[in-house]
């Protein structure tokens, strides 16, 4: 319960903080807008590895929770001083529009752990099922034509958003596996130590704090479909080199490797969350932002729980310390997550090749806001 409240703290920050984004931004300026904004939040990603690593192994797992309290109390502080307290238009809340897509997306994602994770019989997995696939269709049937619903169908009318969304949640649930397996991999099959790990994390953010300033030059010279297409194959690719990197023994190349991964995949980020929101109307541009951010935490869980089914199912059978027989089991979970990894190419490849939409923010009109 308390993992509950603390995600429901955590799902609001970033849907606000973008929706904000849209509604000072012109829509041209929204790419250019968001890349700037979000980098001071690569902070955390660039610190936290390595500061939970050093807390795991010198201090105590518990203060890997309890260092988010005088961060929060800084965060919350500093909201008040310096956000403006921009207000919108409420309506009447669809409650059942809310129980019925909680309790589909709970179930769903809970029979992902089937027998093995949760120790259930085949009957009650298939009722899971049911009971998930069973809630969503009664919320479509409950949204068709009505505007009060928690998220209006009408958004999927725009076809880049329906592309998007799509795409995002295919593009996260293959994303969503690489921060869990990296360390992983680092700690259980090369046998670095969890601050050694975490420090080999670093790379990867710089890398991806990097790309945020070049990104809207690059979508505005090839377009989103060819931006998407390049950088989807291109994390498959990666994820891959970092493997054979490990394997062959090549440790002082594995930075190089985690930072081009961070750079593909900030690129592959800021275009899809682009891409999904640009030409939403304004009214229905809330709407489309918050199934967006509810869609990006689905499909990063859900990589999460495919990312230790793999690593279950391969290693099942060789429940060994040998260090080859690891890596056999890691190798062939790194296969698998790149052929998922490189499917979202098949639904960018639809993506309309449109360049050129995106301003790109000059320096002296940052510093002026």
């Amino acid at each position: 319960m308390a993992r509950v409240l603390q995600g429901v703290g955590g799902a609001m920050m970033v849907p606000v903080g973008r929706l904000t984004v849209m509604k000072i931004v012109p829509r041209a300026q929204y790419m250019a807008a968001m890349t700037f904004v979000t980098l001071p939040g690569q902070v955390g990603p660039l610190l936290g590895p390595a500061l939970g690593g050093l807390l795991v192994e010198y201090a105590s797992w518990h203060w890997i929770f309890l260092i988010n309290l005088p961060v929060g109390i800084i965060g919350a502080i500093a909201t008040l001083m310096l956000m403006p307290n921009y207000t919108l238009q409420t309506r009447r809340f669809d409650l059942l529009g809310f129980i019925l897509l909680a309790c589909g997306m709970a179930t769903l994602t809970l029979a992902l752990d089937g027998q093995k994770g949760l120790g259930i019989s085949p009957l009650m997995l298939a009722a899971l099922i049911a009971v998930g696939a069973l809630a969503i269709l009664v919320y479509l049937l409950h949204a068709r034509g009505n505007d009060r619903a928690l998220f209006n169908l009408r958004l999927f009318r725009t076809r880049s958003f329906s592309l998007g969304l799509l795409g995002s949640f295919a593009g996260r649930v293959g994303s969503g596996m690489l921060p869990f397996m990296t360390p992983v991999f680092l700690q259980i099959g090369l046998g670095f130590s969890p601050f050694h790990a975490g420090l080999m994390m670093i790379p990867m953010v710089i890398g991806s704090m990097g790309m945020k300033r070049i990104v809207v030059q690059v979508v505005n010279r090839v377009g989103y479909r060819r931006t998407l297409v390049a950088s989807t194959l291109g994390l498959a690719a990666v994820s891959l080199l970092f493997m054979a990197t490990a394997l062959a023994g090549w440790y002082y190349l594995l930075p190089v490797v985690l930072f081009a991964q961070g750079m593909i995949n900030s690129m592959r980020f800021s275009s899809m969350n682009t891409l999904t929101l640009k030409d939403l109307p304004d009214e229905l541009a809330s709407g489309g932002n918050s199934l967006l951010s509810m869609i990006m935490q689905l499909s990063m869980s859900i990589g999460v729980s495919v990312a230790g089914l793999l690593l279950g199912l391969f290693g099942q059978h060789h429940v060994s310390t040998d260090s080859g027989m690891a890596h056999q089991v890691f190798l062939y979970t790194y296969l698998c997550m790149a052929v998922i990894i490189a499917l979202p190419a098949f639904i960018f490849a639809r993506v309309p090749n449109d360049a050129g939409q995106n301003v790109v923010i000059a320096r002296r009109n940052r510093r002026r806001s």
